[in-house]
C-alpha cells in the first residue's frame, strides 16, 4: 500500500483527462515538434509536484510522448488501486499505536493516578532544593567558603611579597659582602705618624689636619683588629661594625661621635676653624691612648 505522502501526490494526477492529454502529446510530437517542449512543461505544472521521468538520450519527440503516456497510465493505475474499497489502510506508527492504547477508557484512572504521583514527586523535590539553598546553614556555608577563599588569597599574596623581599635582601647582602671582600684595603701608617702630620697641618690647613686625625683613629682601630678600613665603606659603616668585632659600648659611642663630627665638618662648604680642628686632633690622640691601654690589658 502506498504511503500517505504518495497518496496525496497521486490525488493531484489528472487521471480523468489522461487519454486526452496522451493524445495531445502524441499529435504535438508528430506534427508540431517545436511546441512539444511547451506541452511537456504544461503537463508538469498540472501534475502538482509529481516529477516526470527523465528523457532518455537520443529519444525523439514521439518516443518521449510514448514514455510520458506510459508513465501517466501507471500512475493512474496506482491511484485507482489506492482508492479502491478493498485497499488495506496503512499500519499505524509506534507512537500512534501507543497513543491509541493509552486513550482507552480502562487506562484513564492509571493516567490520572500516575500523573498526580509525578506532580507530587516534582513538588517535593523542588521544595527540598529550595529549602537546601535557602536555609541558614547553606548561607553560612557560602559565607564561610568565601571567607576561607579570601583568606587563602591574602595569605598567598603576603607570602609572595615576603619571599620577594627576602630574595632582594639576600641579593643586596650578597652584593655588599662581595663589594666588601673585593674592596681595596686602605693603606695606613702608624697612629703616631698620622698624629704628627695632623699637628703639623694645624697651622696651614685645618681640613687636612682633621683628615690626618681621622686616619690616625682608623689606624689605631685597625691595629686592635676592631676595624678593617677600605676605600668602599663609609665611616658610618665602619662604626656600625665595631660591636661585632668586640668593641665596648663606650668606645663605640666615642668613635661614632668623632666620626660624625668629622663627616659634618670635612664635607661642609664652610672653612674648618683651626681651634675645632685642634680639639678634634686632641680627642683622637686621647682615644688612641685609651685603645692602647685596653690593648695592653
Amino acid at each position: 500500500m502506498p504511503s500517505l505522502p504518495l497518496l496525496l501526490l497521486l490525488a493531484s494526477l489528472p487521471c480523468a483527462e489522461r487519454e486526452d492529454i496522451t493524445l495531445d502529446l502524441r499529435e504535438t510530437a508528430e506534427h508540431r515538434p517545436a511546441g512539444f517542449g511547451d506541452e511537456v512543461s504544461t503537463l508538469s505544472a498540472r501534475l502538482g509536484g509529481v516529477p516526470l521521468p527523465p528523457a532518455q538520450d537520443g529519444d525523439t519527440a514521439p518516443e518521449r510522448a510514448e514514455q510520458l503516456a506510459r508513465f501517466l497510465k501507471e500512475a493512474c493505475d496506482v491511484q485507482t488501486l489506492a482508492n479502491s474499497p478493498s485497499a488495506v489502510p496503512p499500519p499505524p506508527t509506534e507512537p500512534e499505536r501507543l497513543e491509541a492504547i493509552l486513550d482507552r477508557p480502562e487506562f484513564a484512572r492509571a493516567r490520572q493516578r500516575h500523573g498526580d504521583a509525578l506532580k507530587r514527586i516534582m513538588r517535593e523535590v523542588t521544595a527540598w532544593l529550595e529549602g537546601l539553598f535557602e536555609s541558614r546553614e547553606a548561607q553560612g556555608f557560602a559565607v564561610a567558603t568565601r571567607a576561607v577563599m579570601l583568606g587563602l588569597a591574602l595569605a598567598l599574596i603576603l607570602w609572595s611579597v615576603l619571599r620577594l623581599r627576602a630574595r632582594r635582601g639576600r641579593k643586596a647582602a650578597h652584593g655588599s659582602a662581595s663589594s666588601g671582600a673585593n674592596a681595596e684595603p686602605l693603606v695606613l701608617d702608624s697612629p703616631a705618624e698620622h698624629l704628627r702630620r695632623a699637628r703639623a697641618a694645624l697651622s696651614t690647613d685645618a681640613r687636612e689636619a682633621i683628615r690626618e686625625g681621622l686616619l690616625s683613629l682608623l689606624s689605631s682601630l685597625e691595629e686592635r683588629r676592631l676595624a678593617r678600613p677600605d676605600r668602599v665603606r663609609t665611616n658610618r659603616e665602619l662604626a656600625a661594625e665595631l660591636p661585632g668585632r668586640g668593641a665596648s659600648a663606650t668606645l663605640v659611642r666615642e668613635v661614632e661621635r668623632l666620626m660624625g663630627w668629622y663627616d659634618r665638618t670635612f664635607y661642609s662648604l664652610a672653612p674648618v676653624a683651626p681651634e675645632e680642628a685642634a680639639r678634634f686632633v686632641t680627642e683622637v690622640e686621647s682615644l688612641n691612648g685609651t685603645l692602647a691601654t685596653e690593648g695592653a690589658r
